[in-house]
């Protein structure tokens, strides 16, 4: 070979190095080949990108930690790669399906590092998922590895807008008890724009990418194995980064970094894509992901429950008011009356155990309000210092299952770190012994808890109803709020929003105080888009004798557990159509979050020539709020229906 050739083909190489050409690159597609995932390492660095029938929906983005027993993230060697099937059928009783068959396609790489210590990078692919963790096995002399940082990283395309949540600071808000996933979202931003308080955005975070389709980020499978972690703020270079929590957290206590026996493996990370918003509505990756972490002692019911804070406040935990509400739920049927904060003192522990037995009579159970503190913030609403340490906690939960309480609701977390999430676990895990069922609020993100924990209801995490109650300005907002969960909080997780809201005004006279904004159809039909297998119906006695008979009806009947979820039609917070079915029975429910009128022509396949009950609404140029009625009709044979909804209103149609 002459020396130029040889300077050529030497030049070529270099080149081809510096651009990647060179490294290790291993594949992995979804079962129906149309999503991608790519991993390569880079001068010793590891990256992943995605693509989506044949466009890269997520461009090259680093991978790695920093541990304990040495850096993951760059001076990689590749050692090895392995792939297989994964197929998983299981059961949920408390999600957006009950049946579920998870088939993907598993790429596990390992890499070396500085130490010849390994790691491997997991990857299941299924056909619109991407879930992806770091797995660590033994090592000499070692039981466990602290990870100090991850370098895991999101780097959409340039033309990517965003629906994202940002991340509080720690300590503020009321008695210095944020962050607890109440901001409020902001659709259709630039990736550029910063977050509120300059600390990145919650779980999950929803991207357009233009014309390319859709992508959700977030994590399933954290509990006390790790901090629940969030996105920074975006850079150019780098994209979003995974964050850990803040030091701030807990008011400075516990560490932020994360630490679990080896072997072992973080929780996952997941992309969800589709071209549309159905498979981002539709996905159930949080849960495909995970396994059960005990068996349920019991078979926990689904159903309702009424709650007299929301519109009655803190003074409504008192024997008589609470005995109103168990005779409400009686009336309607439902299954719970939740008792808010405060009982322990207006109603006291043997009065409490008089209202249990007063509601089973009546086939009601009673849930109870706690606060989680401890001293992670400063709330001080008891009561207290019952479900912080084990000691308090099966106290008082060997009280309640022997009064007949079939619930908590336990309320005022102090962060997302580890030990924080412990907690989370530890309150599950003893509430079953027990035969509870448990609700957070004040509180994070759940992450595949319905699967990994068969007692485990649903989360606030999200900035409720409550806050229509305290604010005129988020009872104008209920609309849009209520059209974004479906695409982001609510289709990761059950969602405890705290109550589909049929009072008109935010007072106990139903008259003073600011106004509802939204229609009582469109409160209805929450009641189907708004997922959780214990759903709150925040009705009141007075509603009795207000509502229409057909309202009363229909909330007297409406169920809280699914078969399937299909996504019809919608935008984050604009509008949205599900159609969720209940046995053989379909409920098409629509929300309309602008303050104008919406026509749309639904495609619903499942009802085709079917003769159903459709709940409307009319213009009352007297009243703030449209009229609601019910009429029969049919939908087409080709499953073609118009609906139309009034400006913050809904519309419902059901078999």
């Amino acid at each position: 070979m002459n020396i130029s050739l040889r300077n050529s083909l030497a030049a070529l190489l270099l080149m081809a190095a510096s651009t990647g050409a060179l490294a290790e690159q291993n594949k992995v597609a979804s079962p129906d080949g149309r999503l991608v995932v790519n991993v390569e390492d880079r001068d010793g660095r590891l990256y992943y990108d995605v693509c989506y029938d044949g466009k890269q929906i997520m461009q090259p983005s680093q991978l790695g930690v920093v541990a304990n027993i040495g850096d993951f993230s760059q001076k990689l060697v590749y050692r090895s790669v392995s792939n297989h099937e994964v197929k998983d059928d299981y059961s949920l009783r408390n999600a957006k399906a009950s049946t579920i068959h998870y088939r993907a396609n598993q790429m596990s790489v390992v890499y070396e590092n500085e130490k010849k210590l390994p790691i491997t990078v997991t990857f299941n692919v299924s056909d619109n998922d991407v879930a992806f963790r770091y797995e660590f096995g033994e090592v000499n002399e070692r039981t466990h590895i602290i990870i100090d940082e991850e370098k895991t990283a999101f780097r959409l395309p340039s033309q990517t807008t965003t629906f994202l949540s940002p991340q509080s600071d720690p300590m503020i808000g009321w008695m210095r008890s944020k962050p607890s996933y109440e901001e409020e979202y902001t659709p259709d931003a630039p990736m550029t724009a910063k977050s509120k308080y300059g600390k990145g955005y919650t779980f999950p975070c929803l991207f357009h990418v233009g014309q390319d389709g859709w992508v959700l980020v977030s994590e399933t499978g954290t509990h006390g194995n790790y901090p629940g972690c969030r996105l920074s703020d975006y850079n150019a270079e780098e994209g979003y980064k995974l964050e850990f929590p803040m030091e701030g957290e807990c008011d400075g206590r516990g560490a932020k970094n994360a630490a679990f026996p080896i072997p072992g493996a973080t929780p996952w990370r997941t992309i969800t894509v589709g071209s549309t918003l159905k498979p981002i509505v539709e996905t159930t990756v949080s849960f495909d992901v995970v396994k059960p972490m005990y068996e349920a002692s019991e078979q926990y019911k689904p159903g309702r429950y009424v709650w007299s804070w929301l519109i009655w406040q803190d003074n409504s935990a008192n024997y008589d008011d609470q005995k109103q509400m168990i005779d409400l739920a009686a009336t309607m049927g439902y299954e719970y009356v939740l008792v808010d904060g405060l009982w322990d003192q207006q109603t006291g522990r043997e009065r409490i155990a008089e209202l249990s037995r007063y509601a089973q009579q009546k086939g009601v159970s009673l849930m109870l309000w706690y606060n989680s503190n401890g001293t992670a913030n400063e709330a001080p609403q008891t009561p207290r210092n019952c479900m912080n340490t084990v000691v308090a906690r099966k106290k008082e939960m060997k009280w309640m299952k022997s009064i007949g309480v079939k619930g908590i609701k336990v309320d005022f977390f102090g962060g997302d770190k580890q030990h924080v999430m412990q907690l989370y676990e530890d309150i599950l895990s003893d509430a079953n012994d027990y035969g509870i069922q448990v609700i957070f609020h004040g509180c994070t993100l759940p992450r595949g808890w319905e699967r990994m924990f068969p007692n485990y209801v649903s989360s606030e995490a999200v900035l409720a109803s409550e806050n229509t109650f305290f604010q005129e300005h988020h009872a104008k907002q209920e609309g849009f709020e209520l059209t974004m969960h479906p695409f982001c909080r609510n289709t990761v997780a059950a969602m405890d929003w705290g109550g589909t809201i049929m009072n008109r005004y935010m007072s106990r006279d139903n008259k003073s105080r600011h106004r509802r904004y939204t229609s009582d159809v469109f409160e209805m039909a929450a009641a189907i888009v708004n997922q959780a297998s214990i759903q709150c119906i925040a009705m009141y006695p007075n509603n009795l004798s207000e509502l229409p008979q057909h309202e009363i009806s229909f909330l007297r009947d409406v169920p809280t557990q699914w078969d399937e979820t299909r996504f019809i039609d919608g935008y984050p917070g604009k509008y949205v159509v599900l159609a969720r079915r209940h046995g053989d029975k379909w409920y098409v429910a629509a929300l309309n979050g602008t303050n104008k009128p919406l026509s749309l022509n639904l495609s619903l396949p499942m009802l085709a020539g079917s003769e159903v009950s459709y709940y409307y609404e009319t213009a009352d140029k007297k009243s703030f709020w449209p009229k609601s009625a019910v009429k029969k009709t049919k939908v087409g044979k080709d499953g073609k229906m118009k609906i139309t909804m009034q400006p913050m209103g809904g519309s419902i149609v059901c078999e």
